[in-house]
């Protein structure tokens, strides 16, 4: 760490995982701040995941609609999911492709790492592209239901551009992949 930001870094001094899950852990931190002062931190520990955006020759990309719990509503999105224990980001993305979306693919391209929500999630979330795609058909999880989408790209921006797409994952996807393809 540069010294330059020393005056923002704070200390654990202990950490307790009140929360267990099938999903995620969650902690509350106990900690040092930099002027010397105490506080508590609660978060929320999960290994990640990855997405992928598949593309095809005629720049279609090929989307899933689901439900999502937490806000009561079907949503738009890149095939997704989390990170297997011990897991690369590259393969849980090849599997989503396939298990989702229907797909195997003769490229991807990785578009890194982003951090989900960094004030209380350790979640990072793994980005690609895949295109020169071959149809393989969906493998669905048990308890799994969504729908596959053909979506023209340049209709996806102009979807999350209006707010149509609200997840933050699909629309850095849409936007990456757009930029990477002069589009």
């Amino acid at each position: 760490m540069e010294d330059k930001y020393r005056n923002l870094i704070e200390t654990t001094e202990s950490s307790e995982v009140i929360f267990h899950g099938r999903v995620f852990d969650t902690i509350v931190k106990e900690v040092s701040l930099p002027d010397g002062s105490k506080g508590k931190r609660e978060i929320v520990m999960h290994r990640g995941g990855a997405c992928v955006l598949p593309i095809d020759d005629d720049l279609n990309c090929y989307m899933v609609r689901q439900f999502r719990s937490p806000f009561e509503e079907v949503l738009l999105e890149v095939p997704a999911g989390k990170l297997e224990p011990g897991e690369e980001p590259l393969t849980c993305a090849l599997r989503e492709l396939h298990e989702e979306a229907g797909f195997e693919a003769d490229e991807i391209t990785s578009f890194g790492g982003e951090i989900v929500s960094p004030g209380y999630d350790s979640e990072v979330i793994w980005l690609f592209m895949a295109r020169g795609l071959k149809q393989r058909g969906q493998k669905l999880d048990e308890g799994e239901f969504l729908n596959v989408e053909k979506i023209p790209l340049k209709t996806l921006i102009e979807m999350a551009d209006n707010g149509e797409i609200r997840d933050s994952k699909t629309q850095l996807c849409i936007y990456k992949a757009a930029r990477r393809l002069g589009i």
